[in-house]
């Protein structure tokens, strides 16, 4: 008699190739354990696109489906894809806790379909930027995750007075099994400050040395500073005057500055939130020239442009660093993720209680920072592939398997495929969702997308073969979530 796993998940679509799509059932328990087609039928997605077409798909599939093993969920013919991998997030513990901590900032990954995050190092209190910071931040997660995490170590400024010691760190960081480092041209923060040009080629030979990536916020203080300077000494504090101190020309700057700077060092350098078409344009020459450049945007930099700070509603809400741009630079984004040129999408996610630092008529003082991990995967269905921005299998590679690649962690993350963990979100192509921040779990409920109309939902969110969210609910212990460490 035939042995089946302790689950089974039926009548799911899955990823054939492009745009087309194959019924299966998956057989899982914490792995994957069989991906079985139902048919050799190939769908095309255009064929189902609208909610009728794939109700009458799925009451013709609903028909004797055999004998039913224990432990049988049925997938209601909605798409799963492997668990969705955020790359770039502040959750902030140990450390700013009154504007996230792991508990609210992974329930909202889990309840937007994400199953992994990589936290950055510079909102920790202490910054990860040693082994113990790293291992006292590992303590301070126990029992508070509810997805898997990996986390980001950092190189800031004052590491550099004892050169000596920056090398010993970054090497043992690197053996600790951070993913890469994060520095800043531009730093708000004053414990973990920025770098100076001959100070990111310092760490990036360092960086290349110890076989990781160098991630780099990349927009010239130089440039910055001397505006933000004048427009605060004219008294000039609304919006424009932040917008046009952190120009184009503010990123094009700094990305030049990288490119020289992974020519002569060789690092791996991934430029985050990249927000110009110009910058795209960068990152395109460099590796067209074989250079080891990469780039990440977010779902903000896609959405919104300049001419959405006119809202009063969201003005504040929608400010980050770097600001969004015009809708040349939008377009651009949108065609560097299609034509490969920027690796992922990830949100930057960084919240705060909009009551206390989001509501200041002086912009220089509003906090910089959206959090959107709930809202990714379903903005990248609705707005990149159901508006054709994105194939089926562009959207997926970019929520999953480039990340998982991009960081060593495809042994076990990223695909759905025999051997694999049992992580995975089943999404609705064809209903609605209006967003709106009263439904948040992320600490701090605000958005700029708020009353923004979704095409795409994520109905369930599967973490080594356990549902950790549903329909509202989550379903497993904090705690559930587990450190990963690249390959």
């Amino acid at each position: 008699m035939e042995q089946y796993p302790a689950r089974v998940l039926r009548h799911v679509f899955i990823l054939y190739k492009d745009n087309q799509l194959q019924l299966a059932d998956v057989f899982f328990d914490d792995r994957i354990k069989e991906i079985r087609p139902v048919s050799d039928r190939v769908i095309d997605l255009k064929d189902i696109q609208s909610p009728q077409n794939w109700k009458i798909f799925k009451q013709q599939m609903k028909t004797k489906p055999g004998p039913i093993p224990a432990g049988e969920i049925d997938g209601e013919c909605m798409l799963l894809i492997p668990g969705a991998i955020d790359a770039h997030v502040h959750f902030n513990t140990p450390g700013y806790e009154d504007r996230e901590d792991f508990e609210h900032g992974s329930l909202a990954a889990a309840a937007g379909g994400v199953t992994m995050v990589m936290d950055m190092p510079c909102t920790s209190v202490p910054p990860v930027d040693s082994v113990h910071h790293l291992e006292r931040k590992r303590e301070a997660l126990r029992k508070r995750s509810l997805v898997d995490h990996a986390f980001w170590g950092g190189i800031s400024g004052q590491m550099f007075s004892d050169p000596r010691n920056l090398e010993q760190t970054v090497d043992k960081l690197s053996d600790a099994g951070v993913v890469g480092f994060k520095s800043y041209f531009l730093s708000g923060m004053p414990d973990f400050s920025d770098l100076t040009v001959q100070q990111m080629q310092q760490a990036a030979m360092l960086v290349k040395k110890c076989g990781k990536m160098l991630a780099v916020h990349a927009e010239d203080k130089k440039l910055v500073l001397e505006r933000q300077k004048k427009f605060q000494q004219q008294q000039k504090n609304d919006w424009q005057a932040y917008w046009f101190s952190r120009d184009i020309q503010a990123e094009r700057t700094a990305i030049t500055n990288l490119v020289k700077i992974c020519q002569k060092t060789g690092c791996r350098i991934h430029i985050v939130h990249i927000s110009s078409a110009a910058g795209v344009e960068l990152v395109r020459q460099a590796k067209s020239q074989g250079l080891p450049m990469s780039a990440e945007t977010c779902p903000h930099y896609l959405h919104f442009t300049k001419s959405d700070f006119e809202n009063p509603a969201i003005c504040n809400y929608l400010k980050t660093a770097p600001p969004v741009k015009d809708h040349d630079d939008k377009e651009a984004l949108w065609s560097g993720l299609s034509d490969g040129t920027l690796s992922f999408v990830t949100t930057d996610h960084a919240g705060c209680d909009p009551a206390k630092e989001k509501t200041s008529d002086n912009f220089w003082e509003v906090y910089g920072g959206i959090p959107g991990v709930e809202h990714r995967v379903a903005f990248l269905f609705s707005e990149g592939l159901k508006k054709g921005q994105l194939t089926l299998q562009q959207t997926v590679s970019l929520l999953a398997e480039n990340p998982a690649q991009f960081f060593a962690v495809s042994a076990q993350k990223g695909f759905l495929k025999a051997g694999f963990d049992a992580d995975f979100a089943l999404i609705n192509l064809w209903t609605e969702q209006k967003i709106s921040a009263d439904l948040m779990h992320s600490k701090g409920k605000y958005t700029p997308f708020e009353g923004q109309l979704f095409t795409a939902a994520v109905n369930e969110t599967y973490l080594r073969g356990n549902c950790v969210y549903t329909q509202g609910q989550r379903k497993v212990e904090f705690g559930y979530g587990q450190w990963i460490k690249p390959n």
